[in-house]
């Protein structure tokens, strides 16, 4: 099996892990960070939002069965790219919109695909392009954490309405 690996920043990582491994093609999703200027960075610390680290996602695919284009299809229709350093009621810098890529073509397929959505939105579209310097895995306590507290106020009110979205638009996507 091919594999490829992009690094999304979405919001809370806890919802956009839910949703990229309902995925088929989707070998792992890990939460984790990157972005920031703090090496080993704790959950804590990115908290502070002084870390310049962003929740994200470590998505390892198989290109075979889940094409670039659709994750990027996925990503920006389950968060809102033109709030900076928010998404929701989650607010801070460790909430930014971000594609973390791994190959320049990667950047040039995140940087098209922007052109081509951008007209969609009434503001501007923020996400950060950059190349991944590092990620760093999210203590265990976050890993597959929807699939471990479904019934916590927060996965039930931010979680379960990505998750009725991505069934109902992506269903052709799904495992």
């Amino acid at each position: 099996m091919h594999r490829e690996t992009i690094v999304l920043g979405g919001g809370c990582f806890w919802c956009t892990e839910a949703i990229f491994t309902m995925l088929k093609g989707v070998v792992s999703a890990r939460p984790g960070y990157a972005g920031g200027h703090v090496a080993n960075p704790t959950y804590k610390q990115v908290s502070t939002g002084t870390t310049g680290h962003i929740e994200v996602i470590e998505v390892v695919y198989d290109p075979d069965q889940l094409s670039f284009e659709e994750i990027l299809h996925v990503f920006f229709d389950t968060h809102d790219p033109t709030t900076p350093n928010r998404q929701g009621n989650d607010v801070g810098p460790q909430y930014h919109s971000a594609v973390f890529y791994t190959t320049d073509r990667q950047k040039e397929k995140t940087e098209h695909y922007i052109g081509l959505i951008k007209n969609k939105f009434t503001k501007p579209i923020v996400t950060t392009v950059a190349p991944l310097d590092m990620f760093y895995l999210a203590e265990d306590y976050h890993q597959q954490y929807y699939e471990h507290h479904k019934d916590a106020p927060y996965c039930a009110l931010v979680i379960d309405p990505k998750i009725e979205k991505l069934e109902t638009k992506f269903k052709n996507l799904l495992k």
